[in-house]
């Protein structure tokens, strides 16, 4: 399935991952337009990509207002959800707050489930969604209990909406280890330090770039009897 004169909608598509698949949807033929609650992230996202670039601000935690941006936006091929809070995630259970804990969950499963919700009547025959989950589902690790919850909430809740939505294809990616700006924070003579420590076991020793992720979320949009499924890009790290 091509994605020659397709038009895709990036969620999260003004940095890292979500900006990768938006230049990768490019380069297929199709125009994009890529979203998020940031007028600026918006705006300077765009101006790095060709003119069959658009943007739109929506708050995917207001689902009155992603009701409206869907109605306005008109016919589409293709949905891909990136976006994604930071807040605090990880630490003992016996520490963590449970009313800032249920924030953690508003904007990758809540807001992508808002979404979807809106998005059914404006999509074509023959199109798809894409949402995004992370290892964190797979390989908990001491303090991430929320986050694993969350990560996994996102992969069954893509295998429900593969049911209920067909025949638009549902499905989800689940990047590993991926140089995003989320990193930035680090100094980048220790962040090179940690990236070799973290990725050490894995059959491919090396962070991933956002590049190499977006191939996953081409793959899913063109793979047309591809539709309930979790791609891991993880340099092999679930496998060891």
């Amino acid at each position: 399935m091509s994605l020659q004169d397709k038009r895709v909608v990036v969620i999260g598509g003004t940095s890292g991952i979500g900006f990768a698949v938006a230049e990768a949807v490019l380069r297929e033929g199709a125009s994009v337009i890529v979203a998020s609650s940031n007028p600026a992230n918006v705006e300077a996202a765009t101006s790095r990509l060709s003119n069959s670039a658009t943007g739109m601000t929506i708050d995917v935690t207001n689902e009155g207002a992603i009701a409206v941006a869907f109605a306005q936006l008109g016919d589409f091929d293709h949905l891909v959800f990136t976006a994604g809070d930071w807040g605090a995630r990880r630490g003992p259970l016996v520490e963590i707050d449970l009313e800032k804990a249920r924030a953690n969950f508003t904007v990758r499963f809540w807001g992508a489930l808002a979404v979807v919700k809106h998005v059914q009547k404006s999509m074509t025959r023959g199109g798809s969604i894409t949402l995004t989950d992370g290892m964190i589902a797979h390989r908990p690790s001491k303090g991430s209990a929320l986050s694993t919850a969350m990560a996994g909430a996102v992969e069954h809740l893509t295998r429900g909406l593969a049911v209920e939505l067909a025949p638009i294809r549902v499905n989800a990616v689940c990047p590993g280890l991926i140089r995003t700006g989320v990193w930035n924070s680090i100094p980048e003579d220790k962040r090179e330090e940690q990236f070799e420590r973290m990725t050490k076991r894995q059959p491919l020793s090396r962070i991933g770039e956002p590049s190499e992720a977006a191939e996953a979320y081409l793959y899913l949009m063109k793979a047309g009897y591809t539709t309930g499924q979790v791609l891991h890009v993880d340099g092999g790290g679930s496998v060891v």
